[in-house]
């Protein structure tokens, strides 16, 4: 099938472009520091199989952190202005807009001026780059920067005030919780949460004789019915991947890890201490890699390269000449997904002929669950109660199941807390369209396991700039074994450098 002109491929890259700086990924960010000088030697720390020792994690005492009194906007007499960097573009600002209008009309106490910051990595290079003076009152941080905005000693940890407000998380998903949570403490509130997830086109299913419904659930699965599509001609490849920084070359490798149980980075990905060294490059992740790069090599998957638009991979779904019929994609991009393809950019398919399904496992495991992507909610300290009080409460806005329902629902995002499931949109779109739940289930299926929770490591998004190019190098006929090594080497590097700069 021939699935848009070449004119309307334009406009849809265009209008799927217009959020890319936000969902592009699961987590987000880009490269920085040495990564972003062009070099591809990490800074010389001596034998890099042998970073520096890190010191043993200990749970922080609260007590020893920024206090946070959630009672002291109780005596305020005027309203507390509050400014909040973000990231959020396109559909997705237009619904962080919106739930902050609501918030500022519902009570008179706080006002809160959003500052858009042009993505993660944009907001989070200023805030590092900022003194303290001038950094905002709360601040949206991607998942990859919980170490390296913990070791700023510039927050006021949300525990504090959950323990402040007696807070019930009872409700809240662990995973979307713990993964912002170390060293005993809960540094931040998660907020827009995704994983992701295998968005495909089951009209090109039908014509390959597959079942519509029944996407692969694991890289065998998906070789075979790949194989099958591309045998029956109805589209020139079964897989499109990407080894973009922000986007698969990025979280393969530490999504495909955390679905086996196994530890991305030592000290249990870096929750226990410190990480001093990657895995990455172990037969696990050469079996991975190996396994990618022959998909590729076989015909049967298609690299579109480092995602420059940040949807080049969901663009290759749409391609007139030579479409693939399935991509690994954000959950977060569903929305605009749909509300494209409704648009009628694509001639002969419509939204119900996208399909979503789980992030596939690797090789032939029975391996559900993802890592948390998306980002987090930081209370910036500016040694003042009312201030830390209405960030807040405005948070607490942001995460009640009814505005946590139509964000998930505006969004694609995941509601952070279930009883968002029970209220508003996203309990009707749950069940009219079960495709927005997907990414919600694989949280719910993920293993209670430092692995499923993935690594926090202080220089996480230089190290997936190095994994993607590692992965970038398989994928173009490189030797798996090289790339993988090379790359570990740098990033322990990159672990030991960190380690001694913040010790």
């Amino acid at each position: 099938d021939e699935m848009k002109t070449p004119n309307k491929s334009r406009l849809l890259l265009a209008g799927l472009t217009a959020s890319a700086l936000v969902f592009a990924s699961c987590g987000g960010g880009g490269s920085s520091s040495i990564i972003d000088s062009g070099s591809t030697e990490a800074p010389a720390t001596g034998d890099s199989s042998a970073p520096t020792a890190a010191p043993t994690t200990v749970a922080t005492p609260l007590a020893s952190l920024p206090p946070c009194d959630t009672t002291a906007l109780d005596s305020v007499t005027e309203t507390v202005d509050i400014t909040f960097w973000h990231g959020m573009n396109g559909d997705l600002e237009d619904a962080l807009t919106s739930l902050t209008a609501e918030y500022n009309a519902s009570q008179t106490k706080v006002n809160v001026s959003l500052e858009n910051q042009g993505g993660y990595e944009q907001t989070l290079d200023k805030y590092l780059q900022s003194s303290q003076d001038s950094r905002p009152d709360m601040v949206q941080a991607p998942e990859y920067a919980v170490q390296v905005m913990g070791d700023t000693d510039s927050n006021v940890p949300v525990g504090a005030c959950i323990e402040s407000a007696a807070y019930d998380t009872s409700d809240f998903l662990p995973k979307a919780l713990n993964q912002y949570f170390t060293e005993g403490v809960q540094w931040s509130m998660p907020f827009n949460v995704s994983d992701p997830v295998l968005y495909y086109n089951k009209k090109v299913f039908k014509a390959a004789g597959l079942d519509p419904n029944k996407p692969p659930t694991n890289m065998a699965e998906l070789r075979t019915m790949s194989q099958a599509i591309v045998d029956s001609g109805a589209a020139g490849y079964g897989l499109s991947l990407d080894t973009g920084a922000d986007s698969g070359g990025g979280w393969f490798l530490e999504q495909w890890f955390a679905k086996l149980g196994e530890l991305f980075s030592d000290n249990d990905n870096g929750r226990l201490a410190p990480s001093t060294k990657v895995n990455f490059d172990s037969q696990v992740g050469i079996d991975l890699l190996t396994d990618l790069q022959s998909l590729v090599n076989d015909g049967l998957a298609y690299n579109v390269g480092d995602n420059a638009s940040g949807q080049d991979a969901l663009l290759k779904l749409a391609d007139p000449d030579n479409a693939a019929a399935m991509t690994i994609a954000t959950s977060a991009a569903l929305g605009t997904v749909l509300t494209t393809v409704q648009g009628g950019l694509i001639p002969g398919i419509t939204t119900d002929d996208i399909g979503v399904g789980p992030m596939p496992a690797p090789g032939d495991a029975d391996a559900p669950g993802a890592i948390v992507g998306g980002a987090s909610l930081w209370i910036v300290n500016h040694d003042d109660p009312a201030k830390a009080a209405a960030v807040w409460d405005f948070i607490s806005f942001l995460i009640t199941a009814e505005s946590q329902s139509m964000w998930a629902a505006a969004t694609g995002y995941v509601p952070v807390r279930s009883s968002a499931l029970e209220v508003g949109a996203i309990a009707e779109k749950y069940k009219t369209d079960p495709r927005f739940k997907v990414a919600y289930d694989q949280l719910l299926q993920a293993a209670d396991s430092p692995a499923s929770l993935g690594a926090i490591l202080g220089p996480q998004r230089e190290i997936r700039t190095l994994s993607a190019r590692a992965i970038a190098t398989v994928l173009q006929g490189g030797d798996v074994t090289t790339a993988l090594t090379d790359a570990a080497n740098q990033a322990n590097a990159l672990l030991s450098a960190y380690i001694t700069a913040n010790q």
